[in-house]
């Protein structure tokens, strides 16, 4: 594996020709070539390196650690991912109908109601989080905690219809619960 090459480093690509190392993240290079401009290449790209710049280089952009600190805030924080509704269901209503007849209907917007589980599970999810890295608890307090949360994502299975995406959807333990 050769060295991570710092920026103004020079090199003699095969398709591009010479070229200057203008800027370098975790996979790729940014180099302007004399003949074809700037260009993207990967890091473990054939070339030959005319001329190495002795600076330390940082191989992580700013952009990765941003992105890397979002999903780290988005974890521990109880954001959720984007999760979008089925088609079918957009812009519906629930209705809830009493029985006694004298009682008022209530209607429910269909998204609303949607969020509010797309926010229970992210919550749940949080919840194991916590119990998994929770030093107060035992390793058998743990599988219990975690089994019962399972046993949680099982009874919300219902709602999997909402989804969009199976992925996203609700699992449980797989058995009947």
């Amino acid at each position: 594996m050769r060295k991570i090459l710092g920026i103004s480093s020079r090199i003699n690509h095969p398709e591009y020709g010479k070229g200057v190392v203008t800027n370098v993240d975790a996979g790729h290079y940014w180099i302007t070539f004399i003949e074809s401009g700037l260009e993207t290449i990967p890091i473990d790209d054939e070339f030959e390196v005319i001329e190495a710049a002795e600076d330390a280089v940082d191989a992580v952009s700013f952009y990765e650690v941003e992105k890397t600190l979002r999903s780290v805030l988005r974890k521990w924080n109880g954001i959720g991912e984007t999760v979008p509704i089925a088609d079918r269901w957009k812009g519906g209503t629930m209705v809830l109908q009493p029985g006694n007849q004298d009682l008022a209907s209530k209607e429910v917007p269909l998204d609303t109601f949607f969020h509010k589980i797309v926010m229970l599970r992210d919550r749940l999810r949080v919840m194991e989080q916590k119990i998994n890295s929770s030093k107060n608890l035992d390793a058998q307090e743990k599988v219990d905690l975690q089994q019962y949360i399972t046993r949680c994502y099982g009874t919300l299975t219902t709602f999997n219809i909402l989804f969009k995406v199976k992925s996203q959807q609700f699992k449980g333990s797989g058995k009947s619960d």
